[in-house]
């Protein structure tokens, strides 16, 4: 059975235990946490980073996710996305083939970890700690410094 690594990097965890429970329902809204193949920092490169967000966008286009706020990682991405359309596996299939396909190579380990918000979860702040993950991983001085991010709240989450 293949192993994925956490985005933390601590440990190894069985990819289909990543699947286990796993339900979604349009209408609700996801943290979503993927990482790419062998965590290889494909990101460092910003036309590679600028087409994967293009792909994102193509999602929201279609109808099928509403992206909330994203940051691309040089290895991995956070995606807080509301579902609209279909399944998450579908949306995430979706998005995985496309942008490795837009790249040109294989992009991305097989899964993904997600988190179903919470009613009680506060987005903007969920928002704020997402877009923050290049500062805390010391890649920028500054939120705005990173290229390879985006909120619907961009004032709120640069000032609040």
């Amino acid at each position: 059975m293949p192993s994925i690594t956490e985005p933390t990097g601590n440990k190894p965890m069985p990819y289909n235990n990543l699947r286990k429970g796993r339900f979604s329902q349009t209408g609700t809204t996801y943290h979503i946490t993927t990482v790419t193949l062998g965590r290889i920092p494909h990101f460092s490169d910003l036309d590679t980073g600028r087409k994967v967000v293009r792909e994102l966008k193509t999602l929201q286009t279609q109808g099928k996710a509403e992206t909330l706020c994203y940051v691309l990682m040089p290895d991995h991405l956070h995606w807080l996305m509301r579902l609209h359309n279909g399944s998450l596996a579908e949306a995430m299939h979706q998005f995985k083939g496309r942008s490795a396909r837009a790249v040109g190579h294989a992009l991305w380990q097989p899964n993904y970890h997600d988190h179903a918000v919470r009613e009680d979860e506060d987005l903007r702040s969920m928002a704020r700690y997402i877009v923050a993950n290049p500062l805390r991983a010391g890649l920028v001085k500054r939120i705005g410094d990173h290229p390879l991010w985006d909120a619907v709240w961009l004032d709120d989450t640069l000032s609040g």
